[in-house]
């Protein structure tokens, strides 16, 4: 676990930081980005992430579209952990997550702001919304595995 304790409504503020003044979301401005579509029916999401691969390591991630409040903080906070990270730290933070979503065990300490949605799980049809973009840059990730 984190070496602090975070409280809900530490958790609404990031959540609602994200959501109102999201980093990420901006399309790209050059063809060099990976992307992938995805959306949902039981919600308003309709997005695209965005991945830009350099020297075996992701320097950029955005996301754009139509999505819920949910949505729009965990894809943007999933930006926010991913610049600077290899494939496998990637694809082993977005593991991490799914666990915590799921009440399974995980590492605290790979999600960092992710922890947000801790408890998620609570309610069971937000977790495909808080989930929509990590599920996304994961099939990016192990599509483009020979990009490596």
């Amino acid at each position: 676990m984190p070496t602090f304790e975070i409280t809900p409504e530490m958790m609404r503020e990031i959540i609602m930081d994200h959501a109102s003044a999201p980093r990420h979301k901006t399309d790209p401005q050059d063809e060099s980005y990976l992307s992938m579509h995805s959306s949902s029916v039981n919600c308003i999401d309709d997005i695209n992430v965005y991945l830009k691969e350099e020297g075996g390591h992701i320097s950029d991630a955005k996301w754009n579209g139509v999505a819920c409040t949910i949505s729009t903080a965990s894809t943007d906070i999933l930006c926010d952990l991913l610049v600077g990270k290899t494939k496998e730290e990637a694809l082993y933070i977005i593991e991490q997550y799914t666990h915590m979503l799921h009440e399974e065990p995980y590492d605290a300490d790979a999600l960092e702001e992710a922890l947000a949605f801790m408890n998620t799980s609570k309610q069971a049809a937000r977790i495909h919304c808080a989930s929509i973009g990590w599920d996304a840059v994961k099939q990016l990730l192990e599509e483009h595995h020979h990009g490596d």
